[in-house]
């Protein structure tokens, strides 16, 4: 399969060396340069500074759209309706009404998006999936998760800063992970309650959201994402009736990735615990993108798609809907 990326950032870059096999053919960039430097790691890659050139080229199958949010969707649809597989990076729009209409014409036209909830992949949630199914925490009760990270100067003054281009703030940023992954043990969310505040930078988005979700069958989630937290962190515990799955940590800057599974003996007390630490270099990306070639092999649905994108899209309009009313009443 031969892949084009859009989008020569960070994540665009971490993409490029995590093709799984796949063969990089094309990446572009409205800043050319951006576009070269990274085409010039690589044997034989165009770069390009139009987007589309991309989105609509004879010889890509593949399409990885990285850019910032406003352009996802509309990069998307134009290369699902090239005849493209997608991969594109979360949120996938600045909001699920934006998102809707790519998915109708996925789903008409028989292509494939993944949606990248890389997090997923991550080798202790890989592991906690496993645990889960098998049975060994019983039936799900609740999660609780925090997410944040400290910014860095001149924060504000980014493209996240900028409501017309990012959708929202840290709560459309790094806390649709948290919505994701929640909605990945738990399933969907009927009722959703939260608020966001801007705490510290001076900046028109929120640096922080708070949010309680609950299930159908009235499990809930308690989420905190955080763009103040001074000290990278991440942290995820999953409660059953028979033990406790603790995720700590996601490598590099957030500390070494962990996974504690605390298993309920007969007579309570001390529980059972094993532990699984992961020292070594995040596979996410690469095993992410296995899958995805995967799906497009045995023409299965991306698991997450876009579907899951809208669904946690949702949950954040309304955690944002309700913030302005507790503002504005």
């Amino acid at each position: 399969m031969k892949v084009g990326i859009i989008g020569c950032g960070l994540i665009g870059a971490k993409r490029s060396h995590a093709l799984a096999g796949a063969q990089l053919v094309a990446c572009a960039d409205r800043d050319l340069a951006r576009a070269q430097t990274l085409a010039g790691k690589f044997s034989g890659v165009r770069a390009c500074a139009h987007p589309e050139e991309v989105a609509t080229a004879g010889d890509v199958d593949i399409v990885v759209v990285a850019t910032p949010h406003d352009s996802l969707a509309p990069l998307t649809l134009q290369a699902v309706r090239s005849g493209k597989h997608v991969l594109v990076e979360k949120p996938a729009a600045r909001s699920a009404t934006e998102l809707e209409p790519v998915a109708a014409e996925a789903k008409r036209l028989g292509r494939l998006v993944r949606v990248g909830f890389n997090h997923r992949y991550h080798r202790a949630f890989r592991k906690a999936r496993e645990l889960c199914a098998s049975g060994a925490l019983g039936p799900l009760m609740f999660l609780r998760a925090r997410y944040g990270h400290g910014g860095r100067p001149g924060y504000e003054k980014e493209w996240r800063a900028i409501p017309e281009i990012s959708g929202g703030g840290e709560l459309i940023d790094q806390g649709v992970h948290l919505i994701d992954l929640s909605r990945m043990f738990l399933g969907d969310f009927s009722e959703a309650w939260g608020h966001t505040a801007t705490f510290f930078w001076k900046m028109p988005v929120d640096d922080n959201a708070f949010l309680m979700l609950r299930t159908p069958s009235g499990q809930v989630a308690w989420l905190h994402a955080s763009a103040t937290e001074w000290k990278n962190t991440f942290s995820m515990e999953i409660y059953g009736r028979d033990g406790k799955l603790q995720i700590d940590g996601l490598g590099g800057s957030y500390g070494t990735e962990r996974l504690t599974f605390y298993r309920m003996l007969p007579e309570m007390g001390p529980p059972e615990t094993s532990a699984w630490e992961f020292p070594m270099a995040d596979d996410s990306w690469s095993v992410e993108f296995a899958e995805f070639l995967k799906d497009i092999q045995i023409g299965r649905q991306p698991d997450p798609n876009l579907d899951d994108a809208i669904a946690a899209l949702q949950v954040v309009a309304r955690i944002y809907k309700e913030s302005r009313h507790a503002h504005h009443p």
